[in-house]
Protein backbone atom coordinates (compact mmCIF):
# COMPACT_ATOMS: atom_id res chain seq x y z
CA UNK A 1 0.00 0.00 0.00
CA UNK A 2 1.53 3.13 -1.45
CA UNK A 3 -1.24 5.77 0.42
CA UNK A 4 0.81 7.38 3.75
CA UNK A 5 -0.52 9.94 6.32
CA UNK A 6 0.98 13.18 7.70
CA UNK A 7 3.91 12.49 9.38
CA UNK A 8 4.28 8.77 8.12
CA UNK A 9 7.28 7.65 6.34
CA UNK A 10 8.77 4.71 3.88
CA UNK A 11 11.96 3.43 2.30
CA UNK A 12 12.28 4.79 -1.32
CA UNK A 13 14.14 2.91 -4.11
CA UNK A 14 17.50 3.90 -4.90
CA UNK A 15 17.02 4.38 -8.50
CA UNK A 16 15.40 7.73 -10.71
CA UNK A 17 11.83 8.90 -9.83
CA UNK A 18 9.15 10.87 -10.64
CA UNK A 19 7.60 13.53 -8.03
CA UNK A 20 4.36 15.22 -8.64
CA UNK A 21 1.92 17.03 -7.11
CA UNK A 22 -1.45 17.31 -8.64
CA UNK A 23 -4.33 19.52 -7.71
CA UNK A 24 -7.91 19.78 -9.93
CA UNK A 25 -7.35 23.30 -11.78
CA UNK A 26 -10.96 24.60 -11.48
CA UNK A 27 -11.94 28.00 -12.55
CA UNK A 28 -10.49 30.39 -10.52
CA UNK A 29 -7.90 27.79 -8.30
CA UNK A 30 -4.50 29.30 -8.03
CA UNK A 31 -1.38 27.84 -9.95
CA UNK A 32 0.98 25.72 -8.01
CA UNK A 33 4.87 26.32 -8.46
CA UNK A 34 6.42 22.79 -7.74
CA UNK A 35 10.75 23.52 -6.49
CA UNK A 36 13.24 21.21 -4.99
CA UNK A 37 15.47 22.46 -1.92
CA UNK A 38 18.60 20.19 -0.79
CA UNK A 39 19.93 20.79 2.65
CA UNK A 40 23.05 19.83 4.02
CA UNK A 41 23.39 18.67 7.48
CA UNK A 42 22.46 21.74 9.18
CA UNK A 43 19.23 21.98 7.34
CA UNK A 44 20.16 24.93 5.00
CA UNK A 45 20.82 25.12 1.11
CA UNK A 46 24.68 25.54 0.45
CA UNK A 47 24.17 28.17 -2.55
CA UNK A 48 21.81 29.12 -5.13
CA UNK A 49 22.26 26.01 -6.99
CA UNK A 50 20.65 24.04 -4.23
CA UNK A 51 17.14 25.37 -5.33
CA UNK A 52 15.58 23.60 -8.57
CA UNK A 53 12.41 25.59 -9.51
CA UNK A 54 10.94 26.22 -12.92
CA UNK A 55 13.39 29.14 -13.30
CA UNK A 56 16.18 27.30 -12.54
CA UNK A 57 15.42 23.95 -14.28
CA UNK A 58 18.31 21.58 -13.08
CA UNK A 59 21.04 21.27 -10.42
CA UNK A 60 24.16 20.76 -11.12
CA UNK A 61 24.74 17.33 -9.95
CA UNK A 62 21.94 16.02 -12.32
CA UNK A 63 20.01 14.56 -8.97
CA UNK A 64 16.94 16.72 -9.36
CA UNK A 65 15.56 18.23 -12.25
CA UNK A 66 12.32 20.29 -12.68
CA UNK A 67 9.99 18.64 -15.53
CA UNK A 68 7.29 21.11 -15.33
CA UNK A 69 3.74 21.08 -15.70
CA UNK A 70 1.12 18.76 -16.94
CA UNK A 71 -2.64 18.13 -17.86
CA UNK A 72 -4.56 14.89 -17.35
CA UNK A 73 -7.75 13.95 -17.22
CA UNK A 74 -10.51 15.43 -15.07
CA UNK A 75 -9.22 19.06 -14.84
CA UNK A 76 -6.35 17.19 -12.95
CA UNK A 77 -3.08 19.19 -13.57
CA UNK A 78 0.31 18.73 -11.61
CA UNK A 79 3.82 19.80 -11.39
CA UNK A 80 6.74 17.89 -11.87
CA UNK A 81 10.54 16.82 -10.83
CA UNK A 82 12.81 13.86 -11.35
CA UNK A 83 15.35 12.87 -8.24
CA UNK A 84 17.62 10.34 -9.05
CA UNK A 85 18.83 9.23 -5.19
CA UNK A 86 22.54 8.08 -6.58
CA UNK A 87 23.34 10.95 -8.32
CA UNK A 88 22.80 13.06 -4.95
CA UNK A 89 25.98 14.70 -3.94
CA UNK A 90 27.22 13.40 -0.34
CA UNK A 91 27.14 16.68 1.30
CA UNK A 92 23.55 16.55 0.73
CA UNK A 93 21.31 15.08 3.75
CA UNK A 94 17.88 16.10 2.73
CA UNK A 95 15.89 17.22 -0.11
CA UNK A 96 12.76 19.19 0.69
CA UNK A 97 9.65 19.04 -2.13
CA UNK A 98 7.85 22.64 -1.42
CA UNK A 99 5.43 24.76 -3.66
CA UNK A 100 4.10 28.09 -4.20
CA UNK A 101 0.02 28.92 -4.86
CA UNK A 102 0.28 31.74 -6.99
CA UNK A 103 -2.55 33.73 -6.81
CA UNK A 104 -4.70 32.41 -3.89
CA UNK A 105 -3.93 29.65 -0.91
CA UNK A 106 -3.54 26.50 -0.59
CA UNK A 107 -6.99 25.90 1.03
CA UNK A 108 -8.40 27.01 -2.21
CA UNK A 109 -6.48 24.20 -3.59
CA UNK A 110 -8.81 21.07 -4.21
CA UNK A 111 -7.71 17.66 -4.61
CA UNK A 112 -3.99 18.46 -3.29
CA UNK A 113 -1.71 15.58 -3.32
CA UNK A 114 2.30 14.40 -4.07
CA UNK A 115 2.77 11.25 -5.43
CA UNK A 116 5.83 9.13 -5.57
CA UNK A 117 6.56 6.48 -8.30
CA UNK A 118 9.61 5.15 -9.83
CA UNK A 119 10.71 6.35 -13.78
CA UNK A 120 9.17 2.63 -14.95
CA UNK A 121 6.02 3.67 -13.53
CA UNK A 122 5.73 1.73 -10.29
CA UNK A 123 3.83 3.58 -6.95
CA UNK A 124 5.84 4.40 -4.03
CA UNK A 125 3.87 6.63 -2.48
CA UNK A 126 0.93 8.96 -2.55
CA UNK A 127 0.01 11.54 0.31
CA UNK A 128 -3.07 13.63 0.03
CA UNK A 129 -3.54 16.99 1.45
CA UNK A 130 -6.58 17.45 3.28
CA UNK A 131 -5.93 20.35 6.02
CA UNK A 132 -4.68 23.21 4.09
CA UNK A 133 -5.58 26.73 4.99
CA UNK A 134 -4.33 29.83 4.40
CA UNK A 135 -1.28 28.97 3.54
CA UNK A 136 0.81 30.30 -0.03
CA UNK A 137 3.86 27.93 0.62
CA UNK A 138 3.66 24.34 1.45
CA UNK A 139 6.46 21.45 2.51
CA UNK A 140 4.90 18.32 0.59
CA UNK A 141 7.30 16.07 1.94
CA UNK A 142 11.26 15.38 1.79
CA UNK A 143 13.21 13.06 1.15
CA UNK A 144 16.20 12.01 3.34
CA UNK A 145 19.49 9.56 4.01
CA UNK A 146 18.54 6.90 6.89
CA UNK A 147 21.03 3.89 7.23
CA UNK A 148 22.79 4.02 4.27
CA UNK A 149 19.19 4.44 1.95
CA UNK A 150 16.88 7.11 1.38
CA UNK A 151 13.44 7.13 2.65
CA UNK A 152 10.19 9.82 2.06
CA UNK A 153 8.49 11.15 4.91
CA UNK A 154 4.93 12.92 3.85
CA UNK A 155 5.40 16.53 5.87
CA UNK A 156 1.99 18.76 4.88
CA UNK A 157 3.44 21.79 6.21
CA UNK A 158 2.23 25.08 5.31
CA UNK A 159 3.53 28.60 5.83
CA UNK A 160 1.08 31.43 5.73
CA UNK A 161 3.85 33.75 5.96
CA UNK A 162 4.49 32.61 2.16
CA UNK A 163 7.49 31.80 0.14
CA UNK A 164 9.55 34.26 1.97
CA UNK A 165 8.71 32.06 5.24
CA UNK A 166 9.56 28.86 3.64
CA UNK A 167 12.58 29.85 2.12
CA UNK A 168 14.04 31.80 5.37
CA UNK A 169 13.86 28.36 7.79
CA UNK A 170 15.75 26.65 4.80
CA UNK A 171 18.62 29.58 5.08
CA UNK A 172 17.81 31.44 1.96
CA UNK A 173 17.57 35.35 2.18
CA UNK A 174 14.45 36.71 -0.09
CA UNK A 175 14.65 40.58 -0.51
CA UNK A 176 10.94 42.43 -0.29
CA UNK A 177 10.70 43.96 -3.57
CA UNK A 178 12.25 41.27 -5.45
CA UNK A 179 10.28 39.71 -8.67
CA UNK A 180 8.83 36.50 -8.27
CA UNK A 181 10.87 35.01 -11.21
CA UNK A 182 14.12 36.02 -9.07
CA UNK A 183 15.40 33.53 -7.65
CA UNK A 184 15.95 34.07 -3.53
CA UNK A 185 19.72 34.56 -2.73
CA UNK A 186 20.91 31.99 -0.19
CA UNK A 187 23.38 33.30 2.54
CA UNK A 188 27.18 33.33 1.69
CA UNK A 189 27.73 30.92 4.62
CA UNK A 190 25.92 29.37 6.93
CA UNK A 191 25.98 30.77 10.42
CA UNK A 192 28.26 29.12 12.98
CA UNK A 193 26.19 27.68 15.86
CA UNK A 194 27.35 29.46 19.07
CA UNK A 195 26.03 26.48 21.14
CA UNK A 196 26.33 22.79 20.47
CA UNK A 197 22.81 21.23 21.05
CA UNK A 198 22.39 18.67 23.94
CA UNK A 199 20.65 15.69 24.25
CA UNK A 200 19.00 15.25 27.76
CA UNK A 201 17.81 11.76 28.89
CA UNK A 202 14.20 10.77 28.02
CA UNK A 203 11.33 11.98 30.53
CA UNK A 204 10.52 9.01 33.24
CA UNK A 205 6.99 10.06 33.26
CA UNK A 206 4.43 8.58 30.69
CA UNK A 207 3.20 11.18 28.18
CA UNK A 208 -0.33 12.64 28.74
CA UNK A 209 -2.92 10.92 26.11
CA UNK A 210 -6.87 11.58 26.54
CA UNK A 211 -8.31 9.33 29.29
CA UNK A 212 -11.91 8.33 28.73
CA UNK A 213 -14.07 5.03 29.55
CA UNK A 214 -13.91 2.75 26.74
CA UNK A 215 -16.25 3.02 24.33
CA UNK A 216 -17.76 -0.60 22.24
CA UNK A 217 -19.71 -0.54 18.72
CA UNK A 218 -20.70 -4.20 17.28
CA UNK A 219 -21.72 -4.36 13.79
CA UNK A 220 -22.04 -6.79 10.53
CA UNK A 221 -20.87 -6.20 6.75
CA UNK A 222 -19.50 -2.91 5.72
CA UNK A 223 -20.38 0.18 8.12
CA UNK A 224 -19.45 3.89 8.80
CA UNK A 225 -19.53 4.52 12.21
CA UNK A 226 -19.72 8.15 13.84
CA UNK A 227 -18.85 8.19 17.35
CA UNK A 228 -19.99 10.98 20.15
CA UNK A 229 -18.28 14.16 20.58
CA UNK A 230 -17.77 12.78 24.02
CA UNK A 231 -14.62 11.17 22.82
CA UNK A 232 -11.65 13.86 23.67
CA UNK A 233 -9.77 14.90 20.72
CA UNK A 234 -5.79 13.36 20.24
CA UNK A 235 -4.90 9.47 19.71
CA UNK A 236 -6.77 6.93 20.57
CA UNK A 237 -6.65 3.51 20.56
CA UNK A 238 -8.73 1.10 17.98
CA UNK A 239 -9.39 -2.62 18.71
CA UNK A 240 -10.82 -4.49 16.10
CA UNK A 241 -12.46 -8.28 16.88
CA UNK A 242 -13.80 -10.59 14.28
CA UNK A 243 -14.01 -14.52 14.17
CA UNK A 244 -15.34 -15.22 10.37
CA UNK A 245 -13.95 -12.32 8.64
CA UNK A 246 -11.37 -12.95 6.13
CA UNK A 247 -10.82 -9.13 5.10
CA UNK A 248 -11.18 -6.31 7.31
CA UNK A 249 -10.29 -3.00 6.90
CA UNK A 250 -10.75 0.74 9.25
CA UNK A 251 -10.77 3.70 7.96
CA UNK A 252 -11.09 7.09 9.18
CA UNK A 253 -13.29 9.66 7.04
CA UNK A 254 -13.11 13.27 6.27
CA UNK A 255 -15.14 16.40 7.15
CA UNK A 256 -17.39 14.90 4.12
CA UNK A 257 -17.58 11.72 5.37
CA UNK A 258 -15.17 10.20 2.86
CA UNK A 259 -12.78 7.91 3.32
CA UNK A 260 -9.18 9.23 4.21
CA UNK A 261 -6.70 7.37 5.46
CA UNK A 262 -6.51 3.52 6.29
CA UNK A 263 -5.74 2.36 9.21
CA UNK A 264 -6.21 -1.15 10.04
CA UNK A 265 -5.88 -4.07 7.10
CA UNK A 266 -6.41 -7.68 7.70
CA UNK A 267 -5.86 -10.67 5.41
CA UNK A 268 -6.25 -14.25 7.20
CA UNK A 269 -8.12 -16.98 8.46
CA UNK A 270 -7.48 -16.91 11.68
CA UNK A 271 -9.92 -14.83 14.28
CA UNK A 272 -8.39 -10.98 14.47
CA UNK A 273 -7.94 -9.01 17.67
CA UNK A 274 -6.00 -6.23 16.30
CA UNK A 275 -5.32 -2.84 17.00
CA UNK A 276 -4.24 0.39 15.46
CA UNK A 277 -3.84 3.92 16.00
CA UNK A 278 -6.16 6.76 15.32
CA UNK A 279 -6.52 10.57 16.09
CA UNK A 280 -9.81 11.93 17.42
CA UNK A 281 -10.10 15.93 15.41
CA UNK A 282 -11.03 18.79 17.83
CA UNK A 283 -13.54 20.50 15.41
CA UNK A 284 -15.75 17.21 14.50
CA UNK A 285 -16.70 13.37 15.94
CA UNK A 286 -14.50 10.85 14.92
CA UNK A 287 -15.89 9.08 12.02
CA UNK A 288 -14.79 5.66 10.52
CA UNK A 289 -15.81 3.18 7.87
CA UNK A 290 -15.46 -0.47 8.19
CA UNK A 291 -15.03 -3.02 5.55
CA UNK A 292 -15.67 -6.89 6.47
CA UNK A 293 -17.87 -9.48 5.07
CA UNK A 294 -19.66 -10.75 8.80
CA UNK A 295 -19.68 -9.49 12.17
CA UNK A 296 -17.43 -7.48 13.84
CA UNK A 297 -16.62 -5.78 17.45
CA UNK A 298 -14.63 -2.39 17.10
CA UNK A 299 -13.36 -0.58 20.35
CA UNK A 300 -12.16 2.65 20.81
CA UNK A 301 -9.94 2.76 23.54
CA UNK A 302 -7.30 4.98 25.54
CA UNK A 303 -3.51 4.88 24.78
CA UNK A 304 -2.57 3.96 27.86
CA UNK A 305 -4.54 0.49 27.06
CA UNK A 306 -1.71 -0.66 25.18
CA UNK A 307 1.02 -3.04 26.22
CA UNK A 308 4.39 -2.00 26.91
CA UNK A 309 7.46 -3.30 25.54
CA UNK A 310 10.25 -4.70 27.87
CA UNK A 311 12.92 -7.24 27.60
CA UNK A 312 10.24 -9.56 28.21
CA UNK A 313 8.74 -10.29 24.95
CA UNK A 314 5.58 -9.96 23.66
CA UNK A 315 3.51 -11.95 21.88
CA UNK A 316 0.95 -11.01 19.36
CA UNK A 317 -1.32 -12.05 16.01
CA UNK A 318 -2.05 -9.00 13.36
CA UNK A 319 -1.86 -5.67 13.91
CA UNK A 320 -0.90 -4.18 17.30
CA UNK A 321 0.02 -1.22 19.70
CA UNK A 322 3.00 -1.32 21.71
CA UNK A 323 4.37 0.96 24.01
CA UNK A 324 7.96 2.17 24.75
CA UNK A 325 8.56 4.45 27.64
CA UNK A 326 12.66 4.02 27.95
CA UNK A 327 15.35 5.75 25.90
CA UNK A 328 17.16 4.85 22.94
CA UNK A 329 17.92 0.97 22.62
CA UNK A 330 17.35 -1.60 20.25
CA UNK A 331 14.44 -4.28 20.17
CA UNK A 332 14.23 -7.69 18.95
CA UNK A 333 11.53 -8.35 16.35
CA UNK A 334 10.36 -11.91 14.99
CA UNK A 335 7.51 -12.33 12.41
CA UNK A 336 6.06 -15.96 11.54
CA UNK A 337 3.29 -14.55 8.64
CA UNK A 338 4.24 -15.79 4.70
CA UNK A 339 3.09 -11.05 4.08
CA UNK A 340 4.63 -7.77 4.94
CA UNK A 341 5.51 -7.34 8.69
CA UNK A 342 5.72 -3.67 9.56
CA UNK A 343 7.13 -1.85 12.68
CA UNK A 344 6.55 2.27 13.05
CA UNK A 345 7.97 4.23 15.78
CA UNK A 346 5.60 7.09 16.48
CA UNK A 347 7.56 9.30 19.19
CA UNK A 348 4.99 10.90 22.11
CA UNK A 349 5.66 13.92 21.04
CA UNK A 350 2.66 15.14 18.72
CA UNK A 351 5.03 17.12 15.88
CA UNK A 352 7.83 14.64 16.04
CA UNK A 353 8.31 12.80 13.10
CA UNK A 354 7.87 8.58 12.87
CA UNK A 355 10.12 6.27 11.56
CA UNK A 356 9.75 2.61 9.67
CA UNK A 357 11.96 0.18 12.40
CA UNK A 358 10.92 -2.64 10.48
CA UNK A 359 9.22 -2.98 6.75
CA UNK A 360 10.07 -7.04 5.56
CA UNK A 361 7.78 -9.72 4.12
CA UNK A 362 7.68 -13.52 5.35
CA UNK A 363 9.40 -15.36 8.59
CA UNK A 364 12.10 -12.81 10.35
CA UNK A 365 13.94 -11.79 12.84
CA UNK A 366 15.43 -8.79 12.88
CA UNK A 367 16.88 -6.15 15.21
CA UNK A 368 16.45 -2.45 14.61
CA UNK A 369 17.53 0.68 16.70
CA UNK A 370 14.79 2.35 19.00
CA UNK A 371 14.73 6.00 18.45
CA UNK A 372 13.35 6.98 22.52
CA UNK A 373 10.30 6.84 24.07
CA UNK A 374 6.43 6.25 21.66
CA UNK A 375 4.32 3.72 20.26
CA UNK A 376 5.61 1.09 18.13
CA UNK A 377 2.44 0.40 15.49
CA UNK A 378 2.64 -2.97 14.16
CA UNK A 379 1.05 -4.13 10.90
CA UNK A 380 1.46 -8.16 10.29
CA UNK A 381 -0.42 -11.14 9.18
CA UNK A 382 0.34 -13.64 11.59
CA UNK A 383 2.38 -14.12 14.53
CA UNK A 384 5.02 -12.06 16.17
CA UNK A 385 6.88 -11.40 18.88
CA UNK A 386 8.76 -8.24 20.42
CA UNK A 387 11.16 -7.29 23.11
CA UNK A 388 14.21 -4.60 24.05
CA UNK A 389 17.01 -6.94 23.86
CA UNK A 390 19.20 -7.20 27.19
Amino acid sequence: MTRIAKGANLPVPVEPLHIAVGWRADAGVPDVDLSALLLDATGKVRGDADLVFYNQPAHPSGAVRHLGKSDGTAGVRADRLALDPALVEPGVERIVVAASADGGTFGRVPGLDIRVATAAGAAVAHFPVGDATTETAFVFGEFYRRAGGWKFRAVGQGYASGPAGLATDFGIVVDGDEPRDAVPRPPAAPPVPQHLPSFAPPVAEAPRYPSFAPVVRHGRGNETVTFDRTLPAGTVLLQMETRDNVTVGVSDCDTYGRTDNSLLFYYGDAPLRGRTLAQVPEDRPLTLRIEAERAWTLAVLPVDAARQLTTTPVEGHGPDVLVHHGGEGVGSFAHRGESNFAVEHLPHDPDGWGDLLVNEIGRIEVGAPLPGPGLLKIEADGPWTCALRR
